[in-house]
């Protein structure tokens, strides 16, 4: 049984295992959904076309793609000639990976497309277990991020009121997984790499393919992508 529909969502989707999955929850949840990707300058492309895979794949009523280089602003291993870390070692540290304000700068696109076509939902696939420490993961930013959305835009000023989700935030990468396969989700459309080689097949090492091989190897299954090392 199709559930009842809740109305437009704008989904931030990167075409990475965390907003697929957050797009998959916000449609079983019966929101239309307007997918939102960003090409950011990032070093590469792999993900705006697994993005694009994912979109297709759910169905999303709208995908919209917005070109905004942030490689003059630079500062990021992701953005900049800088080296990504590999085999990184967990000290608590924010790591060089981090895009100076990336989700702040995203969830204000995502507020103003909401705000244009009159939906009061937006859906962001962060977490703040089995993360690399970035501060605009942490419950409390997004929290924030709500109480801006409600005082600086002329909906809010209307009466609307905005709800930002994150339905992994306390989630672990292992949970998030379980949920992904409960709804269905093809990880192997997705991406997550930060240093993928020419061919689109991810290194292994970084943070982001190490905390997704921890996710499937302690839920038990296999990563379909082959995230975990080398294809």
């Amino acid at each position: 049984m199709r559930a009842q529909s809740e109305g437009p969502a704008v989904v931030l989707l990167s075409g990475g295992m965390d907003s697929t999955v957050t797009a998959a929850m916000a449609r079983k949840r019966g929101y239309e959904l307007h997918a939102l990707t960003v090409r950011y300058g990032q070093r590469h492309s792999v993900e705006v076309g697994s993005a694009e895979k994912v979109a297709r794949a759910l169905g999303v009523a709208s995908h919209t793609i917005i070109e905004l280089d942030m490689t003059p602003i630079g500062g990021s291993a992701l953005t900049d000639d800088i080296r990504v870390p590999k085999g990184r070692a967990d000290d608590g540290s924010i790591p060089i990976t981090y895009v100076p304000a990336r989700n702040t700068i995203f969830l204000s696109l995502a507020l103003a497309l909401a705000e244009r076509m009159g939906a009061k939902d937006i859906f962001i696939g962060v977490s703040s277990v089995d993360y690399s420490g970035y501060p605009d993961c942490r419950p409390e930013f997004i929290e924030s991020f709500e109480r801006t959305a409600n005082l600086g835009t002329r909906a809010a000023d209307g009466g609307d009121r905005y709800r930002i989700h994150a339905p992994l935030s306390s989630l672990s990468k292992a949970e998030t997984v379980e949920a992904g396969l409960a709804l269905g989700v093809d990880f192997s459309m997705t991406h997550s790499c930060y240093d993928p080689d020419p061919s689109g097949a991810p290194c292994g090492r970084c943070d982001a393919c190490r905390l997704r091989l921890k996710g499937f190897e302690e839920a038990g299954v296999e990563d379909p992508a082959k995230e975990g090392g080398r294809r």
